[in-house]
This record gives C-alpha cells, structure tokens and sequence, in this order.
C-alpha cells in the first residue's frame, strides 16, 4: 500500500507533468488569435466559471478559511500569472531556469518559519534537479543573473511560489477543494489586473470571435486536464517540504520536452534523456535514501 507521503509526491509530480503540456493550448490559442496575457486570463477564468457550482456550495468554508487561505490563493495564483508573462519579456530558457530556483527558496523558507531541518540528501536532491536542468537546457547557458525585465519577474514569481508552499505546508485548515478555488479566484484577478495595464497589451490580442469557435476543445482540456492538475498539486503540496514539492513540480521539464519534441519536432537526444534521468532522481533521492537505510538497519547486526 502507497505510503501517503508517497501519495502526495505522486500528486505534486502529476502536477507538474500537466504544466508541461500547458504550452501545448496556449500555441493553439495564440494560432486562433487570443495570444500571451490573455490567453493566461483564459486559462484561469474559464475553470473558474466551472466551479461556480462548487464555490456557491462550499462557501461557508471559504469564508472559515480566512485570511490565511485567501493569501495562499493569492499567493500561488499570482506566481503563475507572473511565470506565464514572464516569457513575454525575456528568453524563455532564462524563465524556467531562474522559476525552478523555487526548491532553493522552499527549502530556505521551510527552514526560516517552519523550522524543517536541510539535511544532506536533500541538498543532494536540489542539486540533482539543478544539474538536470541546466543540462536540458544547455549548460553553456550558466547561472541565468536576472538581466532583463522578463527575467526578474520569473524569478519573483519562483520565490512567491515558495511562499505559497510554505503557507500550504501542514495547513490542516484548509481542503484542497478550497485551496483550488481560491487558486483560480486569485489567479483570474491578477491576470485581469496585468492583462489591462498599460505595457500589457502591446503583447496581447483577443479576439472573442476566436475564442469561442475554440471552446469545443478548451473546455474539455481545462476541465480534465488543467483543473484535476491544480488540485493534485493543492492537496499534495501542505503535505510536503516545500524544497521537495518544488523538485517533484520539475516533471514539467521533462514532459513539456518531451511533448516539444513529438509535437513540435524541437530537438531530444542524449542531453535531454541525460537531463530527464538527473531530475527524476532529484524527485526520487529521499525515498531512495530512506529504503537504503531501513535495507541496511534491517541485515547490518544491531551493536550494543
């Protein structure tokens, strides 16, 4: 039987593994004309309207949560917002890069306010997923330093993501149902807000003609594939480091890869699998580590 630690680091890979094909609507919206930021106002205001029903429903216990669930929702729903845009003004290997920083900081912050131990295999963990990225992503690319705009809000958007994981952390308070919807509230706001501003719509067209002659095949794929993805990771996400949590989302590298690569005919050989094979073993070193040592106290004699 799966182990609930187990459970839940299944759901924060799964996640991850469905933001990897996000790109994969998006080109599909930016063909049919809703292109950047509103595309991101699409992607979080169409599941929203769905779970109407549910907010109506569930409506005492979003009020219970106050004002801790409404900065989680925020939190996280504004550092998606911020990841999506970012590629708007930088490059967009500088964006993942300087994103998945967020291990680091989860594991800084769990550290400073939730007191968690960094023991050495985890930083042995961050590691792995670093290397593995930068292999990926070419490791003539180096430490990404924030240069431009772009790059800046990437990395904010990696560090409030840390601070969502750390409010989630051991929040007993708060459903995943109520994590979910607060996510997609908070979301569709600050996407609205920036979608509006000024140095936004240089950047972004909507056609609402567009929109709605591809509502045949966005609202199954937002349905059942981007809402069960946000809810794996708001029920997974409270019951693990936040270091770890950020490791386990990094199945988007390798699936948005290799998706890139079936669909896109975008480049896939020995540095991608290389890179793929060093971010799963970050996801997996604690487990790895933890049955080694249960293998070894079990046949090594116990000395007295």
């Amino acid at each position: 039987m799966i182990k609930f630690e187990n459970k839940a680091k299944l759901a924060c890979a799964y996640g991850g593994m469905v933001w990897g094909v996000f790109w994969i609507p998006l080109r599909a919206l930016d063909d049919a004309g809703i292109s950047d930021v509103w595309a991101t106002v699409v992607f979080y205001f169409l599941p929203l309207m769905a779970l109407v029903p549910l907010i109506l429903y569930r409506w005492r216990h979003i009020i219970r949560g106050g004002w801790r669930l409404q900065l989680i929702g925020f939190f996280a729903g504004f550092s998606m917002v911020l990841y999506s845009n970012a590629f708007l003004y930088t490059e967009v290997v500088r964006a993942i890069l300087l994103y998945y920083l967020c291990p680091i900081w989860g594991t800084l912050l769990a550290r400073i306010f939730l007191k968690e131990s960094i023991i050495p295999i985890r930083i042995l963990s961050i590691c792995l997923g670093m290397a593995g990225m930068l292999v990926i992503f070419g490791a003539d690319v180096g430490v990404p330093w924030p240069k431009y705009a772009g790059d800046w809000i990437s990395l904010s958007s990696g560090i409030i993501w840390a601070i969502a994981m750390v409010l989630m952390r051991n929040d007993e308070s708060n459903g995943a149902i109520e994590l979910t919807t607060t996510y997609f509230i908070w979301g569709t706001i600050t996407a609205v807000i920036i979608a509006c501003l000024p140095f936004s719509r240089e950047f972004s067209t909507l056609e609402i003609g567009s929109l709605i002659n591809s509502l045949p095949w966005l609202l199954p794929v937002l349905l059942i594939v981007v809402l069960p993805g946000v809810y794996a990771v708001m029920w997974g996400t409270p019951h693990l480091n936040p270091g770890i949590a950020g490791l386990l989302f990094m199945t988007e590298i390798i699936v948005g890869s290799s998706t890139a690569a079936i669909l896109a005919n975008e480049p896939f050989g020995l540095r991608e699998i290389t890179g793929i094979v060093l971010i799963t073993l970050a996801g997996l070193t604690e487990s790895i580590g933890h049955y080694f040592t249960r293998f070894v106290r079990f046949f090594l004699p116990n000395e007295k």
